[in-house]
């Protein structure tokens, strides 16, 4: 079944239409946390959903605890043989629940949950193989030790949970969706790609067994954009309906670099989200957001990072945000919360339903949403397709130099879109190959098809890490004299604008002798040996860097946002030069500033400006000719002179405004 296919079976679902945002939370009840399904106390329960409500949450992500529900014991005889599963030592039932292993007296508690959602007018996505939570594994006794992965008992048990969980609630219209489990790669070390392949199907084939009108939702994270890795992109999207990033900073790669409501995190939950679904070609959700605690940030600004990621998801179509957790747990003494302090103070409210900033932040971004005069948010245009090139997937550097590539293309004024070295060559104007790496990141064909479109009259861009590429000379228009390690930073001079000097390093150093047609932009300063090139190349240009600048920042703090960072955004600015030219509004060297624009079909176009700086920013924008400003719908900027408007945008806030046609 095509990805197409697949995600047409649900047109109209908020998870899987385009620019649908759902705001919601992960949700263990105030009083017992992950104890509340044996320590059932409703009136909690209810409590906790109408304060959620009060502040914007419509969705709850909640987690049938895997041996609550499925309490099942092995039972053996002399010397170890198997003899029968038990409820303990009690036989069980010979009913449909019993012969699942089902707990009866959870599956109603879980139905009383679902009637108290109907009530606030919640929707539920359920988590059904809930065996990893929280640092800790929830398995039924007969199960421990077992590998959830691959041991056919386990499997089976799993798939008798999962098909009459789903049988017994798929009547309910208050699920919005099922999903696999709770960030299931955990719960086996060392699963192969055949293993994850194997069960991910088992779980999604039993789910659809059952119910087919529901998208299912992934619920994984950490997920490889490498083609035979163990949980790949492409293997969770061939098999479920919606992706999902869980985009702690703490736990990502490449993002614990810089204090939370500065650029880099500010943008995490979307460049990931992205990430996975241009790659994987589903929608996707951030499915867990959240801070880890008051020693990451204080609660002020953990409000200000979650406005700064919201407006960033809305606009990069993530689909929705649901905060990790409802509530604080600090209270309570049981393993995980008494193992690990990162897992008590998560939540949006304390343990007594106080609400946190971050709280009165998703409150005011429901709002808004509902005052708006659309329920859908046109896709943003992109200009752009970045390339990861397989030496990148294979060294496991994928996700980080795309990230890092996708920031300096918003701090130079575009958008790009993501895909993989094997995946079909999109439509672009520009192409991105990013710290290029290993001699076979592409195969000669991929590198002539990309080669063809410069011909036809793209731009493209490669940076380069250890690598080999061939044919190298006729396009790039230059000779290679010589290489060496290259074993210290190198001073360079450069005529890209606003970067004039600048300071850098790669892993070899390549001695070049450029043609005559071919223009140096950037020279080492001692040597002059060239350090970036701009060849013609049939109807188009390519532009060369002969150091692995993307790389480079995934390693470097404060590289997105301090004031005397060195602006690299500057080379992307050049190089996508005529790009940025054609859209319909440009900025005025604010890197802090991101900018996406989307048509909305009928002359006008909306324009969300976000300020990723933690304090007040002016805001200069220059429009196409044709264009003017026409409305706000937040902030404050105007139209000042014809074809510019201005103004200031709030820390770490938006500005919405729409333009249209004169």
């Amino acid at each position: 079944m095509s990805h197409a296919a697949n995600a047409s079976n649900f047109p109209d679902h908020p998870l899987t239409t385009p620019g649908v945002f759902l705001l919601g939370c992960n949700y263990w009840a105030s009083h017992a946390g992950i104890a509340m399904w044996n320590h059932w106390r409703p009136e909690v329960v209810n409590a906790d959903m109408a304060n959620m409500v009060k502040h914007g949450i419509a969705v709850l992500r909640v987690f049938p605890l895997w041996p609550v529900f499925q309490p099942i014991t092995a039972l053996y005889q002399v010397a170890g043989q198997f003899k029968e599963f038990r409820f303990g030592d009690a036989p069980l039932p010979d009913t449909d629940a019993g012969q699942a292993g089902m707990s009866q007296e959870a599956l109603d508690r879980f139905a009383a949950l679902i009637d108290m959602a109907d009530a606030h007018g919640l929707k539920l996505e359920v988590a059904l193989i809930t065996g990893w939570m929280s640092g800790r594994m929830f398995v039924p006794p007969a199960l421990e030790r077992l590998n959830m992965h691959t041991d056919p008992t386990a499997l089976m048990w799993q798939t008798r949970f999962v098909k009459h969980f789903v049988k017994t609630f798929k009547d309910r219209p208050a699920i919005l969706a099922w999903a696999l489990g709770n960030e299931c790669n955990c719960m086996a070390m060392d699963t192969s790609r055949p293993a994850a392949w194997q069960w991910t199907a088992t779980i999604a084939n039993a789910i659809r067994s059952v119910d087919v009108t529901r998208p299912i939702v992934s619920s994984m994270h950490g997920l490889s954009p490498q083609a035979n890795a163990a949980w790949s992109i492409r293997d969770q999207a061939e098999l479920t309906d919606v992706l999902t990033t869980h985009p702690y900073p703490l736990f990502t790669s490449y993002c614990d670099l810089d204090p939370l409501p500065s650029m880099r995190p500010a943008h995490h939950a979307a460049a990931e989200s992205r990430f996975y679904s241009d790659i994987g070609h589903r929608p996707c959700l951030a499915e867990e957001v959240g801070v880890l605690g008051p020693m990451m940030v204080c609660n002020e600004k953990a409000a200000d990072y979650v406005r700064a990621s919201l407006f960033s998801l809305w606009a990069y179509d993530g689909h929705g945000l649901w905060w990790w957790c409802s509530h604080d747990q600090t209270h309570l003494e049981a393993p995980p919360y008494d193992w690990n302090a990162i897992e008590r103070e998560l939540g949006l409210f304390t343990a007594d339903q106080k609400p946190k900033p971050a709280a009165q932040t998703m409150a005011a971004f429901s709002q808004f949403l509902q005052e708006l005069p659309i329920d859908r948010l046109p896709q943003r245009s992109a200009q752009a397709v970045c390339i990861i090139n397989r030496g990148l997937t294979e060294w496991g550097e994928g996700w980080g130099v795309g990230y890092a590539s996708f920031l300096l293309a918003r701090q130079a004024g575009f958008d790009i879109t993501f895909q993989t070295a094997d995946q079909p060559l999109r439509d672009g104007e520009v192409y991105l190959l990013p710290s290029f790496r290993d001699g076979q990141g592409m195969t000669r064909g991929q590198w002539l098809t990309l080669l063809n479109k410069v011909k036809q009259g793209a731009t493209l861009y490669v940076s380069l890490n250890k690598c080999q590429i061939n044919p190298f000379t006729e396009p790039f228009g230059a000779d290679v004299l010589g290489r060496e390690v290259w074993t210290s930073p190198s001073a360079m001079t450069s005529e890209i604008p606003g970067l004039a000097a600048f300071e850098t390093q790669g892993a070899f150093r390549l001695i070049l002798k450029p043609h005559a047609d071919t223009q140096v932009l950037a020279r080492e300063s001692e040597s002059g040996n060239p350090a970036m090139l701009c060849h013609p190349y049939g109807q188009g240009r390519i532009y060369l860097l002969t150091f692995p600048l993307e790389a480079n920042l995934t390693q470097t703090p404060g590289a997105f946002h301090h004031d005397n960072a060195t602006p690299f955004w500057r080379i992307y600015q050049h190089f996508a030069a005529q790009a940025i030219a054609q859209r319909i509004v440009r900025k005025t060297d604010q890197p802090s500033l991101g900018l996406t624009e989307h048509d909305l079909g009928d002359g006008r176009c909306l324009i969300i400006a976000v300020n990723y700086r933690d304090q007040p920013t002016p805001a200069s924008l220059e429009l196409t000719p044709g264009w003017r400003w026409q409305a706000n719908w937040r902030g404050s900027l105007a139209a000042t002179a014809p074809g510019t408007v201005q103004g200031a945008i709030a820390p770490l806030d938006a500005a919405v405004l729409v333009l249209e046609k004169n």
